[in-house]
């Protein structure tokens, strides 16, 4: 009869494999003691779990298992009638949860976890299983503000665990290319950056609708998809995929794209902390002279520049901007004119601009990258229109498991590239749009009783001490309150 291994045999199991800890007080050395700190034999399996097993959850949790390589013990979701039926299917042995607290108390094998919720359950489902010692996979943005982001970074330092953001495309070997015309100067001294979307895809820049408690449906927990969130009752077309254009929830465009944009100039360029932010939005009339309101929503349109220091990368500071809502930059001369800019039909991308010439990227998701070089003198070189990936995703997944199975600062972990501390600066950056986009939609009554949107300026950040030093008011969307058994 096969003896169960016993609760304490788990625990240090899981302690070996997340500290890479060594047994130091046995004469007989296993061999995965022999192998090094961290070592797993290849026979060994890591545990997984997922918190949000729908939509994008099911291919994040899916990719983890590397196709059944590794084992999922558990499914957490506020719905298992909704899209995380395909995650039950095909996990059938997995125990499901509700709530990802419960589940992380209860399951104390758990190695390993990915978290694809909406926005504002990120940080503090990462903290709770990070504060228990199990390595963590967020979806972008890494977390719903700049404050989690800042805490998420230094907890998976003091923790020691292994941490990803699900921006896949910073596993595009791709990216080399850019980074070798950015390393071997080809376009000199970058000065520009351009940045554009066709986001928002989903409602966004009207009033949020109504509440509507009869609308629930039976299966959805309602209250666990508030998570950190004010209580209040159940807000129709938001679940499961319409919550991204409220801030209450979402980030917007930015939140939704801005972690696989953002990145090819902040990764390529090796950019730290913007020095200002400042933006406009675009208005929507429903009537005459009165531009409508809605400061609880993200807005149709945006644009957002953001400034630099130089950096070893490129000499000279640098500007950011974004553009969201469709709005997209003027086509550069030395780029033909029937040539797209970006990507497909130019509807998202990215122009690296310097003084010899111009790098042109696609969005660094799971679309084709297509970097594309034009010099000033005519010369281009351009990368392949189609891509053949030998894995999903360019094993950003898999490679974050094979990092969990070496250990913290082993090797493969440090060849991570989206660990917390790399991603935990870049959230932050593009979460430093939206803090600019909420300050210029504050507004109050002035001495002669009508509304002045006081928030429109630029904006200076302090980034060492987290603050905007010219603007108090602006701080307040730094972080964010979190409902009390929700904090990050």
């Amino acid at each position: 009869m096969k003896q169960k291994k016993s609760k304490s045999t788990a625990n240090s199991r899981r302690s070996f494999i997340k500290k890479g800890a060594l047994a130091s007080s046995i004469f007989i050395v296993p061999r995965h003691v022999l192998g090094g700190a961290g070592y797993l034999a290849p026979s060994d399996r890591l545990n997984l779990a997922a918190i949000g097993s729908g939509g994008k959850g099911a291919s994040d949790i899916f990719n983890a298992s590397v196709n059944g390589r590794e084992k999922v013990v558990a499914l957490c979701d506020v719905d298992f009638e909704g899209s995380a039926k395909k995650s039950v299917e095909r996990f059938p042995k997995a125990k499901l949860y509700a709530d990802y607290r419960e589940m992380l108390d209860k399951e104390k094998g758990i190695d390993a976890v990915t978290i694809s919720t909406p926005d504002h359950v990120h940080g503090p489902a990462a903290a709770y299983a990070m504060d228990r010692g199990v390595h963590v996979y967020v979806q972008k943005p890494m977390t719903h503000n700049i404050q989690e982001a800042r805490k998420l970074t230094q907890m998976a330092r003091d923790k020691k665990i292994v941490s990803q953001m699900g921006n896949q495309g910073g596993s595009n070997p791709l990216l080399g290319m850019v980074q070798k015309w950015i390393d071997n100067g080809s376009i000199g001294a970058v000065s520009k950056v351009q940045i554009w979307t066709n986001r928002p895809v989903w409602p966004q820049g009207h009033a949020m609708p109504e509440p509507n408690a009869s609308l629930k449906p039976e299966s959805l927990d309602w209250n666990l998809w508030l998570g950190p969130a004010e209580k209040k009752p159940y807000i129709p077309n938001i679940h499961p995929f319409n919550w991204r254009g409220w801030w209450d929830y979402g980030t917007g465009a930015l939140g939704d794209v801005g972690c696989h944009l953002v990145d090819i100039p902040f990764r390529t360029l090796g950019l730290k902390y913007p020095t200002d932010a400042e933006c406009s939005v675009g208005s929507v009339y429903s009537q005459m002279w009165n531009a409508d309101y809605h400061p609880e929503g993200c807005p149709a349109s945006s644009f957002i520049t953001l400034h630099f220091d130089a950096t070893e990368k490129s000499k000279s500071p640098i500007e950011m901007t974004w553009s969201d809502g469709g709005i997209r930059p003027s086509h550069p001369d030395i780029i033909p004119a029937s040539n797209d800019i970006g990507g497909p039909d130019s509807q998202n991308g990215v122009l690296i601009i310097g003084e010899k010439g111009i790098i042109s990227t696609n969005i660094n998701d799971s679309s084709p990258l297509t970097p594309k070089l034009y010099l000033n003198d005519g010369t281009t070189d351009f990368g392949p229109e189609t891509e053949s990936n030998e894995e999903p995703e360019y094993g950003h997944q898999r490679k974050w498991v094979d990092a969990c199975k070496a250990g913290f600062n082993s090797p493969e972990h440090r060849a991570l590239t989206s660990s917390f501390d790399y991603a935990g600066p870049m959230t932050e950056t593009v979460l430093m749009g939206n803090l600019a986009i909420r300050s210029y939609l504050l507004r109050k009554e002035d001495d002669e009783g009508k509304m002045e949107f006081y928030g429109r300026k630029k904006l200076l950040w302090d980034g060492e001490n987290m603050r905007i030093t010219n603007f108090e008011d602006a701080n307040q969307f730094v972080g964010r309150n979190h409902r009390t058994g929700w904090e990050v």
